[in-house]
């Protein structure tokens, strides 16, 4: 029994689709005809009493069964009249009964009011519901990776934990579900309403033929007949039909209401009791005027004017209460208020000013609308897809963003700043485009010039009419959100490395212990302590070199540490294990443009190389350091041409040692060594640093001089 229970609703559409074949009898047609007019007024009340739209979310399931109910009834309530023979009435009672009360002896105007009927919900609801429920469903659709992106910064910021994440997708998922049913749900009704008609002129027609035939009586005896058994049929029918496409366009225009649809429309009028009492006194003076119907027109007019008194009364008497509230006197408040003294006399709130946000971004008031989302501010939504996207290209999740004003900046300027120091400045105009300048422009454009914070880029703040020609000319427009976007995330890759902490780390390994348990209770904490691989991971992000390969880091770490203590040539096994992941990062297209070392140039640093208690660091002489640097830099205008990252490729010997010596003047070059390139890779050298030039640079500046 209980299991008949629970399928109870598949087995009613079972019996419903039997309708259509199995004849029935007219007490039982009768009971269900009144059950379907009872259904979709049930329906109908559920959809002006929820608050939202998926807590009735079985509608567009519903609308098919309740549609598949009626169109068998239809079919039922057809054979019954066309099978007529002549003894009492075709159709039903219910039939008849509707019939007669809406023709009323007049069996013309018994027609034209249930074809206004049905005229009217198929053109007016049917219709309107179908298109709400269209757009309905495609705005949900557009608008949910803008929810999803909210919900993503509210996680990140703090605001709501994981658990309230995932249940706000979930709803906004369902919404888009559910809006998608109801939009292939309407076409039912409109088909519904379209059958109707149909079913209509067919009981009419095929009634009158038939009744002719079997001689029920004369053509006129026969069409009056079968046109009221035919308008009853319709109108019962018609009725549930009309309140199921009310209750269509009622649930798909639930999007802004907080209540249910009688509280939001008693509580939304009562609180204009003046539009109440102008109507009614409108209508007053127009029942004053001659001619015009006096007695309509002041009973309605009285009723809007005392509904209005009513509710403008009710209103004054809740100001009044409410200012009628005792308050505290002043001098309470301020005694109740405890000073800053006394705030912190508890030692807690002491230590709750020694708090350091790893990353922090402050900013000037004309940039608040660019960061608030009530504003329409995006930055939070760019940051939640920046540290998405960092996280799958690096495998380090970068911790959440303060972001607060400051009226300690300019009102266009910005700081980034880095466990509380700053880092990064940056101003931008809000109301402008950036023009990033390109080598050889195509016409000169007005603005104001200024340099792009992120990459120190020549540019020009220019007025949104002339971003068109600033295009046409080759600069690169830029609004200003991207720019301070940008900006902050490249001060965020830089300094990512001094994000990595013991507890980042120790989160790194139980992610990776959800898949190789066994590696890791094998390397830590036995063979590589926590503080060591801080250090590893470190070196390696900040040279950028992705971490997301934790496992083969930990294994190369292990093998490398049975032969050596020194953490730096443990990183550079490490780097040549990851070489794919190397030159995945710095190949573009199969080929790596580099600036070489020359074998003797190599042989000099190998030879500067000191060691003591702290390990190897490199002692290179002046003349020898400001020959490498200063051919370096000529080589990264080459760079800078074809933009493309700098790379220098030397040695595994020196590489650590260079690119340490390198990051002191050029921070963005990358120094590579051979064996971290795989072998299928085209190597291009544009330039190859070499003593020659070393000893012949000071000759000439001697001689110019």
């Amino acid at each position: 029994m209980r299991r008949i229970f629970q399928n109870s609703i598949a087995l009613m559409v079972v019996v419903i689709v039997m309708f259509l074949i199995i004849p029935l009898p007219e007490t039982l047609l009768d009971i269900l005809i009144i059950t379907n007019i009872s259904l979709s007024i049930v329906i109908l009340m559920v959809t002006m009493t929820i608050s939202e739209a998926l807590d009735f979310s079985i509608f567009p399931s519903l609308l098919l069964i309740t549609t598949l109910f009626r169109l068998g009834l239809n079919v039922s309530t057809t054979r019954a009249i066309l099978g007529f023979e002549g003894n009492g009435a075709p159709g039903t009672p219910v039939i008849q009964t509707f019939g007669e009360l809406i023709t009323q002896g007049n069996i013309v105007l018994g027609i034209i009011i249930f074809f206004i009927i049905v005229l009217v919900q198929f053109i007016v609801i049917t219709k309107g519901a179908e298109r709400v429920a269209e757009v309905a469903a495609r705005f949900t659709l557009d608008a949910m990776p803008g929810k999803q992106m909210a919900i993503d910064a509210d996680l990140s910021s703090g605001l709501i934990n994981e658990q309230q994440a995932r249940e706000r997708r979930g709803k906004i998922q369902r919404e888009a579900d559910f809006y998608g049913a109801m939009d292939g749900a309407t076409k039912i009704v409109k088909g519904d309403a379209t059958m109707s008609l149909i079913i209509t002129a067919i009981n009419l027609i095929g009634g009158i033929i038939i009744g002719s035939i079997n001689g029920v009586g004369d053509l006129g005896t026969v069409a009056q007949t079968y046109s009221i058994a035919t308008i009853g049929d319709g109108l019962v029918s018609q009725l549930p039909a009309l309140m199921i496409s009310t209750a269509t366009g009622m649930i798909v225009t639930r999007s802004v209401s907080e209540g249910s649809l009688n509280s939001d429309v008693i509580e939304q009028f009562a609180r204009q009791p003046r539009a109440i009492l102008t109507a009614g006194a409108v209508l007053i003076i127009l029942g004053l005027i001659p001619g015009t119907p006096t007695l309509p027109l002041l009973i309605v007019g009285v009723g809007l004017a005392v509904f209005g008194y009513m509710m403008s009364g009710r209103l004054d008497r809740q100001e009044a209460t409410q200012l009628a509230q005792p308050e505290e006197p002043m001098e309470d408040v301020i005694a109740a208020t405890p000073s800053e003294t006394d705030y912190y006399k508890d030692i807690n709130n002491v230590y709750g000013l020694l708090t350091v946000d790893p990353i922090e971004m402050e900013f000037g008031y004309s940039l608040i609308p660019l960061v608030d989302e009530n504003s329409g501010g995006k930055l939070i939504s760019r940051i939640v897809i920046f540290r998405r996207q960092y996280a799958q290209d690096m495998g380090f999740v970068i911790p959440s963003i303060r972001l607060h004003d400051s009226s300690a900046l300019g009102t266009n300027q910005y700081v980034v700043k880095i466990k509380g120091e700053e880092v990064a400045r940056g101003e931008i105009l809000v109301d402008y485009y950036l023009a990033l300048e390109p080598p050889n422009p195509g016409g000169e454009i007005d603005g104001i010039e200024t340099i792009e914070p992120a990459y120190g880029i020549p540019s020009r703040w220019i007025l949104p009419e002339n971003k068109e020609m600033a295009e046409i000319y080759g600069y690169t427009v830029i609004d200003p959100l991207s720019v301070m976007q940008t900006h902050l995330s490249e001060v965020v890759r830089r300094h990512a490395y001094e994000l990595l902490g013991r507890a980042e780390v120790m989160q790194l390994v139980e992610n990776l212990k959800r898949s190789s348990p066994e590696l890791v209770e094998e390397a830590i904490p036995n063979v590589l302590s926590y503080s060591n691989l801080e250090r590893i991971l470190r070196n390696l992000l900040k040279e950028g070199v992705p971490i997301r390969d934790l496992g083969t880091i930990l294994e190369t770490a292990t093998d490398a540490l049975m032969t050596t203590k020194d953490l730096d040539m443990v990183t550079e096994n490490i780097r040549v294990a990851l070489s794919r992941t190397i030159t995945r990062r710095f190949c573009e297209h199969g080929q790596l443009r580099v600036v070489t070392l020359d074998a003797d140039v190599e042989k000099r640093v190998i030879s500067s190389l000191s060691k003591n208690e702290q390990g190897i660091y490199l002692a290179m002489g002046p003349d020898l350091m400001q020959s490498i640097v200063t051919q370096l830099g000529e080589y990264l205008k080459k760079f800078n041409d074809l933009s493309q990252t700098p790379i220098v490729l030397t040695s595994q010997v020196i590489r650590v040692y260079l690119s340490r010596m390198l990051a002191q003047f050029y921070p963005g070059v990358y120094v590579l060594s051979f064996n971290e390139i795989t072998s299928d890779v085209q190597i291009q050298s544009l330039g190859n640093i070499t003593l020659e030039t070393a000893r012949s640079r000071p000759e000439r500046k001697a001689a110019a001089v």
